[in-house]
């Protein structure tokens, strides 16, 4: 598992970012003009530590390689002597938790949402101007649309000065009204993609997943908004036992009311939170049964609907379904069982979550 926070010591009072520079990538920065006040420079590497230094930045991180963290952006809070790695450049998997907060509580949610609230803002707007060039940025929660009023903004605001990034927000879609259309279509179409999940056409059901009265409806408003803006919508469905049965009726329903979304994610369980608490009753083992998954997925492809298959390892999936299972497990959190190695689609595939456990997992590995 690859660690997302290292100890850090600074003689500063006050958070602040940093970019983590390297003897070699310092001089790069300097020959192309590309130095920012955050850029701080590799001193001394000895004694299980890094030190790096600019003109009012100090610090001192332990126990961590220097070509593991070249060109990383942290964030470092003295406060707990952890400097928080935000953006690692050599990663396509970063993601700003913009807040624990959320106003739903899904049954099989993997990060359960806290009450208390840090804005965080002004330190990811920096974090982002500083990321490598293409980078796509994740921004999740809990629920970002909470703070919307600094969400939309911030976007607006970086994808101004950084027209080659993207981003990917995770939410409900449970905020947004008609004041929002104007500030969602501001933002480019093509650099911004809304990650909202529907979990079954039965508005009971849904409602059921996600613990909260009348979301259905509520969503069917939010995914209106979206589409008057023109914004880039991906739909999210979390395979569990409580709709598996019912994903062809679901491909139905989006195929025939949400044709503006551009792609539908159907997601295997994250063992995890409340994925781990109720896994014996949601689980749901697709290498036993695909046949409702391939049923809702050959009816949404004949519609025009790009379907992906997130979080299913390669090979348990049928063969004629393979290729629609990309590796989109983070990084951070994957791991491959010993039997994965020497396998020719490893590189392509998912692997496991760092925490999934194989006794109460897939019951059938190998190619089919």
């Amino acid at each position: 598992m690859i660690p997302l926070q290292i100890a850090a010591s600074t003689p500063s009072a006050d958070p602040f970012i940093a970019r983590l520079n390297s003897e070699g990538r310092a001089f790069e920065l300097e020959r192309t003009n590309g130095r920012t006040p955050f850029d701080v420079d590799l001193e001394l590497v000895g004694s299980g530590k890094l030190v790096y230094r600019s003109a009012s930045i100090e610090l001192e991180l332990k126990s961590v390689d220097v070509n593991d963290v070249d060109g990383d952006v942290v964030f470092v809070n003295p406060a707990r002597g952890i400097a928080h790695r935000l953006v690692r450049a050599g990663s396509a998997h970063n993601t700003f938790l913009i807040t624990e907060r959320c106003d739903q509580l899904c049954v099989m949610c993997s990060q359960p949402p806290k009450r208390g609230h840090v804005d965080m803002f002004p330190y990811f707007e920096a974090a982002a101007l500083l990321a490598p060039k293409g980078a796509v940025l994740g921004v999740s929660g809990g629920e970002p649309t909470l703070f919307k009023g600094q969400l939309l903004p911030f976007l607006e605001r970086v994808l101004g000065q950084r027209p080659d990034l993207s981003f990917h927000v995770l939410t409900n879609a449970q905020h947004f009204d008609v004041d929002d259309v104007r500030a969602l279509s501001r933002l480019p179409r093509d650099r911004v993609t809304w990650g909202v999940p529907l979990y079954s056409s039965d508005s009971e059901v849904h409602d059921g997943i996600v613990g909260k009265v009348g979301a259905f409806h509520k969503l069917a408003e939010g995914l209106a908004i979206l589409a008057r803006s023109g914004a880039t919508l991906e739909l999210r469905t979390v395979l569990m036992t409580r709709n598996v049965e019912a994903l062809p009726a679901l491909a139905r329903f989006v195929a025939s009311h949400v044709p503006f979304a551009t792609s539908w994610a159907i997601m295997q369980l994250e063992n995890i939170g409340y994925g781990r608490l109720n896994w014996a009753e949601l689980f749901h083992d697709h290498s036993q049964r695909f046949e409702p998954v391939g049923e809702a997925i050959d009816l949404a492809r004949s519609r025009g609907l790009d379907v992906w298959l997130y979080n299913f390892p390669r090979c348990t999936v049928p063969s004629d379904y393979r290729q629609l299972a990309p590796p989109t497990i983070s990084d951070w959190k994957r791991r491959y069982p010993a039997g994965c190695d020497g396998c020719a689609e490893k590189a392509e595939c998912s692997g496991l979550f760092e925490w999934h456990t194989d006794d109460r997992g897939f019951t059938r590995f190998g190619l089919l």
